[in-house]
């Protein structure tokens, strides 16, 4: 286990390093710059349209609201609880600063993968509007970039299977089938029961799903959201202190070295960048398949919707949980200190006694609301993924429809159902002794993927931005 610990870490290291975070900073900040800032200064324009009475006229399968809510489903998953908990313990308090960074420049990333994805969009052999990364690549880049779009759908299938589905399942196990839970439910009925009712909404297809997710996702928020609050209200006196160590550790400053500070700056920048594009996915390109099946004629007006995915799920949910863990007390200086990091960065792993992902989360919670806290957390994680993975599995299907036709949906549906059953039985563990490093490699895992499919969309949106930008200036001149 170690030794494929290390190869993950590896891997981790080279997808997430200088050229990734650079491309992924540069890509947002570009778009913000081209688009006059559009992605910040309209959030309000955008809320508005999502709440518009649509034309009946409109093409698409679900409505724009489904579709944000379907995207959400994906996004608001154990990234906002377990995932900013492993972006703490690994990186730091730090970790967040740049996870907001991330999230106000994937604003503009967002608005840009919406547009393309409408304007893209095809109709399928099923009469189903599809879109995303592959069919923009194809539709605006021309054939001679075809191979970008099939390595997108290829990890886009990969990275699904790990992010939307194993990672999420093992979340779900860990929150109910583990005895230090509290629950110990057996894993069998867990898997069987899990299964079963994502087979129910993914072969109702994306209706179905994006049903679901219009009623789960705003419950589900609403939820957190409020239980959060109660905490930081309680320790409200704990806020600025949290605020302050975000901001210390973010550039490496709660070390007097130079080299010391520099390498836990950049440790704070890779996993908080990291944890930022896996929780809101702006700039990886998982969104716009969701946006393009939206019941909207106009690219402009879905992409600042689809921006408005970003704000909720970065800037208010993860901030909500990191101001939980930061306010509670439940991290020790002694996790927090240099050779702690230190250790970190040496192994890939966190040191003895230093909680990390869904448990320290829980923790948090706990000390707060003692006696049911952890309870919150996990109810809320198990309906976070297990929306997520009815979101990811309409993503995963559309790549593998890309590169194998309609065909091949009912298959994927199938093998998706039963590695959902498989991941929820064999990644759950009960206390081994093995669980930080258990709970760090999937992550990492996870965290690889995301990269993987990133660069190609990223590079499109690079190479179609003149194309964001004329539509942005035509609708806005005639909207005034």
């Amino acid at each position: 286990m170690e030794i494929f610990s290390a190869l993950v870490e590896r891997l981790n290291a080279f997808v997430w390093g200088p050229p990734m975070m650079l491309l992924l900073l540069g890509v947002g900040a570009f778009l913000t710059v081209g688009l006059r800032f559009l992605s910040i200064t309209k959030i309000g324009y955008g809320f508005a349209q999502l709440f518009k009475k649509r034309e009946a006229r409109d093409a698409g399968d679900v409505t724009p609201f489904a579709a944000l809510m379907t995207a959400l489903a994906s996004t608001v998953g154990t990234g906002n609880i377990a995932g900013v908990a492993a972006a703490i313990a690994i990186g730091g308090p730090g970790a967040v600063f740049w996870m907001w960074v991330t999230a106000i420049l994937g604003t503009a990333t967002k608005f840009a993968e919406g547009v393309l994805a409408v304007h893209y969009r095809e109709v399928d052999a099923n009469g189903n509007r599809v879109g995303g990364p592959m069919y923009y690549i194809k539709n605006g880049l021309g054939p001679k970039f075809y191979w970008l779009a099939a390595a997108f759908a290829v990890f886009g299938i990969i990275g699904s299977l790990s992010t939307g589905n194993a990672v999420q399942a093992n979340s779900i196990g860990d929150a109910l089938v583990s005895a230090e839970t509290g629950y110990g439910f057996d894993a069998r009925i867990v898997a069987f029961i899990l299964s079963s009712l994502v087979a129910l909404v993914i072969f109702g297809g994306i209706k179905r799903i994006g049903a679901m997710a219009s009623k789960l996702v705003p419950f589900m928020a609403a939820l957190y959201i409020s239980a959060a609050l109660i905490v930081i209200l309680i320790n409200i006196a704990a806020v600025p202190e949290a605020f302050r160590m975000i901001f210390k550790y973010a550039f490496g400053l709660q070390s007097a070295g130079t080299g010391v500070a520099i390498g836990l700056m950049m440790l704070a920048m890779q996993k908080g960048i990291a944890r930022g594009l896996f929780s809101n996915e702006a700039g990886q390109g998982s969104a716009p398949i969701a946006h393009a099946a939206a019941q909207n004629n106009d690219p402009v007006n879905q992409g600042i919707i689809a921006m408005l995915g970003t704000i909720i799920d970065t800037l208010i949910i993860c901030t909500m949980t990191a101001l939980v863990i930061l306010t509670s007390g439940v991290i020790g200086q002694d996790c927090l200190a240099s050779p702690a990091v230190l250790e970190i960065l040496e192994t890939g792993t966190t040191p003895a006694g230093c909680e990390t992902g869904a448990p320290l989360t829980a923790m948090a919670f706990n000390a707060t609301l003692s006696g049911f806290g952890n309870h919150i957390v996990n109810i809320c994680l198990t309906i976070f993924a297990f929306t997520t993975i009815i979101g990811w599995s309409y993503y995963g299907e559309r790549c593998t429809a890309f590169l194998f036709k309609e065909r091949s949906i009912p298959v994927f549906r199938a093998v998706w159902v039963l590695a959902v059953f498989a991941s929820t039985y064999a990644l759950s563990f009960e206390g081994d002794g093995q669980e930080n490093l258990v709970v760090n490699m999937f992550w990492l895992i996870a965290d690889s993927l995301t990269g993987l499919m990133a660069m190609p969309n990223l590079i499109a949106l690079l190479l179609l931005s003149p194309v964001v930008f004329k539509l942005a200036k035509d609708y806005f001149s005639k909207a005034g």
